[in-house]
């Protein structure tokens, strides 16, 4: 008998060694964020910053939704840069305010951000950086890359996505 289950223990970790490889690689998606600072965390700083964002996901949706790797994704805003500002800008002097705002990519920490169904760890990541006004305030954060931007916009009450790869993804779920 207890050759038999000596036997069997063998042969069962063996199937474990052919089906469940040691050294499965990692799959690494790179992640690029957005990040919109607000002025200060004064009430209308903070509004403003919604306003802004609200206008700069309507406006990176088309730029975006045809996006197909980290690296296009980086050159896309990069180009767009002074696109981006002139929207947050107008966002920002069509409400009455007098800073302005400016737009950059960097590298930088991020804390623990749980975004619908996708948990990015702490870590530094690229993003688009949006600084409104002295960039003081309560901010707002995103994943711009894969495109997973979902917000409630001023124009719509439905939730808007720009990304074709979450259609690929609902599909099969």
């Amino acid at each position: 008998m207890k050759y038999i289950i000596a036997v069997l223990s063998i042969i069962c970790i063996a199937l474990i060694f052919l089906f469940v490889p040691l050294n499965q690689p990692k799959t690494e998606v790179e992640y690029l964020r957005i990040h919109i600072r607000a002025n200060s965390n004064s009430v209308q700083d903070q509004e403003v910053k919604y306003k802004v964002k609200d206008e700069i996901v309507e406006g990176l949706i088309p730029l975006l939704s045809e996006i197909t790797s980290f690296s296009q994704a980086k050159k896309v805003i990069q180009d767009n840069f002074l696109f981006i500002e002139n929207i947050a800008d107008n966002v920002l002097h069509n409400e009455g305010f007098s800073y302005s705002s400016n737009a950059k990519l960097s590298n930088e920490y991020f804390p623990t951000r749980t975004y619908e169904n996708i948990t990015l760890e702490e870590g530094y990541y690229d993003a688009l950086i949006l600084e409104l006004g002295e960039a003081e305030g309560n901010n707002w954060w995103c994943i711009v890359f894969p495109a997973f931007c979902f917000t409630k916009t001023q124009k719509s009450d439905n939730v808007v996505y720009i990304s074709r790869i979450w259609d690929i993804i609902k599909s099969v779920f």
